[in-house]
């Protein structure tokens, strides 16, 4: 039995898509406009499930990165297996409802042993295979992760996970000493790497620099991930554009969080934010370096606001950074899956049929309003044409 969608907006053409069983049987151009516009499902690539949804009972009194984390620290003691299975049961349900087909999240690991949240996320991952395929990666600190009594015990349990090593990188002391150890550690193991860097507006932060350094000694090319580099913001435009040419060259990803990053950054409670820390999304990405969004926080003291939905945060990155969501739709769909290691998604003849419409003529239109109708469809199965986003 073949499905149609006629009128749909697909790599600035319209076409009919036609579906035959699970996967995409024929493409055929239209001359009239489009109702709806077509993208493959999306993978998002930095997400906190062990910290969602805490807002309520977990709010900073102190503005900035650091309140959110001094809040959070505070919070971990609520963290039991209960907690932990229901607040991120939540998040995998309202990911999976928003068409998500594959996530990253990052797990606070504060100690040698891995934590219970770590146990957690890996036995409800499994529960969500052939869904939505969830990647763990330890977040450590730099410090931690980068002490040769404590980094290899964390880093044999990741890799004996087949997960990713990650940590927090933010004007560190010893930073090249420790960072070279966490490659090493990578190396050994045969890991991909994601950091958490320069999450702030000090013009001196920059750990990037060092990173990019590294993956290229190492040729760790498409294995190195960063997050945030809210300092390239600050930092002179010359030594940015080198910085910017070395990670193109290195093979080093950048996630921008644009929600969290515009919450956090400047913040002081009592007077409208100047800087807002979104790297330089433009210049990235004409450098030739994969930027990619992600969700990041969610409904947790580091932003209190959000969901699990990438087309949300698609049109906050278009507002935020000025940019054409049409042109960006890689940086939420097969970006992040090259970064994560996986087969990055496509609408084609031949492939399977996972993917999302949304209605409107064409992108601007889709991202007017979050409460433009959406179908998703998963393996050529139509569901939720009625759903509209929160």
């Amino acid at each position: 039995m073949n499905t149609e969608f006629s009128h749909v907006l697909l790599n600035g053409s319209t076409v009919a898509l036609t579906l035959r069983g699970e996967r995409i049987a024929a493409i055929e151009p239209l001359s009239e406009s489009a109702r709806e516009v077509a993208m493959p499902l999306p993978v998002d690539p930095h997400v906190h499930l062990d910290k969602t949804f805490t807002a309520r009972r977990c709010r900073s009194t102190k503005p900035g990165l650091f309140g959110a984390i001094e809040a959070m620290q505070e919070d971990i003691a609520n963290w039991s297996e209960d907690d932990l299975r229901s607040r991120i049961g939540r998040a995998l349900d309202e990911a999976s409802e928003n068409g998500m087909t594959a996530l990253r999240s990052h797990v606070d690991w504060n100690e040698p042993q891995a934590p219970l949240a770590w146990h957690i996320l890996g036995e409800m991952a499994q529960g969500w295979r052939g869904r939505l395929h969830v990647q763990r990666a330890s977040l450590t600190s730099l410090d931690l992760l980068g002490d040769p009594d404590y980094g290899p015990c964390i880093a044999d349990r990741v890799a004996k996970d087949g997960e990713v090593l990650g940590c927090f990188v933010y004007r560190n002391s010893r930073i090249d000493e420790r960072l070279a150890r966490v490659f090493a550690l990578a190396d050994r193991h045969s890991l991909r790497l994601d950091f958490h860097v320069d999450e702030g507006l000090e013009a001196d932060a920059n750990g990037f620099d060092r990173i990019v350094t590294l993956t290229a000694r190492h040729g760790f090319r498409g294995r190195v991930l960063c997050g945030h580099a809210c300092s390239l913001s600050t930092r002179p435009e010359t030594e940015v554009a080198r910085t910017i040419d070395a990670a193109a060259e290195a093979g080093v990803a950048l996630t921008v969080l644009p929600t969290a990053n515009l919450w956090l950054q400047d913040s002081s409670g009592d007077r409208t934010p100047r800087m807002r820390g979104l790297a330089p999304v433009h210049e990235l990405r004409a450098a030739g370096v994969s930027v990619l969004f992600g969700s990041d926080n969610v409904a947790d003291p580091f932003y209190p606001f959000g969901s699990y939905d990438s087309v949300e945060v698609l049109r906050m990155a278009s507002l935020s950074a000025q940019l054409d969501p049409e042109g960006w739709l890689d940086s939420i769909t097969a970006g992040p899956a090259r970064s994560m290691g996986l087969e990055p998604p496509e609408l084609a003849v031949g492939t399977p049929a996972n993917f999302m419409l949304i209605e409107g003529r064409d992108w601007n239109e889709a991202l007017r309003s979050p409460r433009a109708r959406r179908q998703i469809v998963r393996m050529g199965r139509v569901g939720q044409e009625e759903r509209r986003a929160a």
